[in-house]
């Protein structure tokens, strides 16, 4: 089997570890790392000796295009960059995997789908919460009809104050890098949502704010490790204690400026912390979802309501209790019809990352026998369209205004699709 050359540009946490270290350790009979570009030379040293790779390392993609020749290119950098490098690499005739979100606004999102459309290569969005055993389950549930036509869903989204709190140190906490939470975050569940109903988004509406974190804060440092408000701060962050953190950031660190620890409490942070959006689709299904990112507790809550019942999902991902290593769905039917009036369907957790996910999207990319079932594989479309939701729904808490998918790209939402998110090339 000939096996695909790929360069890895970007080598943050995800590009050292999702699409480095561990894609090379489980799918190197189909892949070949043959470069790394990282404009850090000492970040991307260092992530080639996590990796465990002697592939050559580059500045910038123009000097890896011009002596290497990969058949692909993943891109781990920061959402706002995404565009530039995913159209160079579809001009190169490369094929591409981007970390989600694919971009971060309506003209980046026209660049790479004309140069897909222009290219004929493709892109594969990295949506690896479809891979998820219990999202697929649901998924099953739902195309089989199990809850008749479904008309509305409840679907909120925790994180924690370890993970909520780890955006705000981070170039994400400014909107012009990551879209805000809206779009860098929320693309996961938005994609969720469109991939479960089958369906695109119509209206948006939502309402957020700036609650905890940035300005709302009660003192500010310059950075976690020269803070002098350490010893009373709740979200102090000891980068020294972690040693993969503090080698790939904190001596870098010198080189770009950019510090891993910032101060959650910045006073220039322009994105919200706490968000509540409203959409309807297609099919007129009607959704409410949230996101809150200082919660006690790290999960979410979905519920699907249908004519004939309802599927529920109580997900823990990490909280101050013992959970089993497993998640129940609940299957309840109005007219059981001889069934049972509530079924409890146990998905049992597995290993790697987003409890599999990530290993059963790898799959599906790299190894040609893998057979799509339930459409989990995204492409150009999916990622537009979840980028439009992040977007429609920063706007509308922006204007106070109800915003249309068919608004902000009219071609996209007119193009004739039947309602399907299926990958695009």
């Amino acid at each position: 089997m000939e096996k695909r050359r790929f360069a890895l540009i970007g080598t943050g946490n995800r590009g050292t570890t999702m699409w480095g270290k561990d894609l090379l350790a489980g799918w190197r009979e189909h892949v070949d790392l043959t470069a790394i570009v990282e404009k850090n030379s000492l970040r991307g040293e260092r992530a080639r000796n996590m990796i465990g790779s002697n592939a050559p390392l580059y500045e910038d993609i123009e000097s890896m295009l011009a002596e290497q020749k990969p058949d692909l290119v993943i891109v781990c950098t920061p959402d706002h960059t995404h565009d530039d490098i995913v159209v160079r690499a579809l001009e190169s005739g490369i094929d591409v995997i981007t970390e989600k979100p694919m971009t971060t606004s309506v003209e980046k999102i026209r660049r790479i789908l004309d140069a897909e459309k222009r290219t004929g290569r493709r892109v594969d969005v990295s949506f690896n919460y479809r891979y998820a055993p219990t999202a697929a389950k649901i998924k099953e549930l739902l195309n089989a009809g199990e809850i008749g036509r479904v008309t509305s869903v409840d679907f909120h989204w925790y994180l924690n104050t370890k993970h909520g709190a780890d955006y705000f140190r981070r170039w994400h906490a400014y909107t012009e890098n990551s879209g805000s939470l809206f779009v860098h975050k929320a693309t996961h569940h938005f994609d969720l949502l469109n991939w479960y109903l089958d369906s695109d988004p119509e209206a948006v509406t939502s309402f957020a704010d700036l609650q905890n974190y940035g300005r709302k804060g009660p003192f500010r440092g310059p950075r976690c490790k020269l803070c002098p408000h350490a010893h009373e701060c709740d979200y102090y962050l000891d980068l020294e204690a972690d040693p993969f953190l503090d080698s790939l950031y904190e001596d870098p660190s010198k080189i770009d400026g950019y510090f891993r620890d910032g101060c959650v409490f910045r006073e220039d942070i322009d994105i919200p912390d706490t968000m509540v959006v409203s959409l309807r689709y297609r099919n007129n299904v009607h959704v409410s979802y949230s996101l809150n990112t200082f919660q006690p507790i790290e999960g979410h809550h979905l519920a699907f309501n249908g004519t004939k019942g309802r599927i529920e999902l109580r997900q823990y991902e990490a909280q101050p209790w013992e959970e089993p290593k497993e998640d129940t769905i609940q299957l309840i039917r109005n007219f059981p019809d001889g069934k049972e009036a509530v079924e409890r369907i146990v998905v049992p957790h597995f290993t790697g990352g987003h409890y599999g996910g990530d290993d059963r999207m790898r799959n599906m990319i790299f190894k040609p026998e893998m057979e799509d079932k339930l459409a989990q594989r995204a492409g150009t479309r999916a990622g537009a369209m979840s980028v439009l939701c992040g977007i429609a729904a920063l706007t509308s808490s922006r204007t106070g205004k109800v915003v249309n998918i068919a608004d902000l790209m009219p071609e996209l939402a007119n193009d004739g699709s039947p309602n399907s998110l299926r990958t695009s090339r």
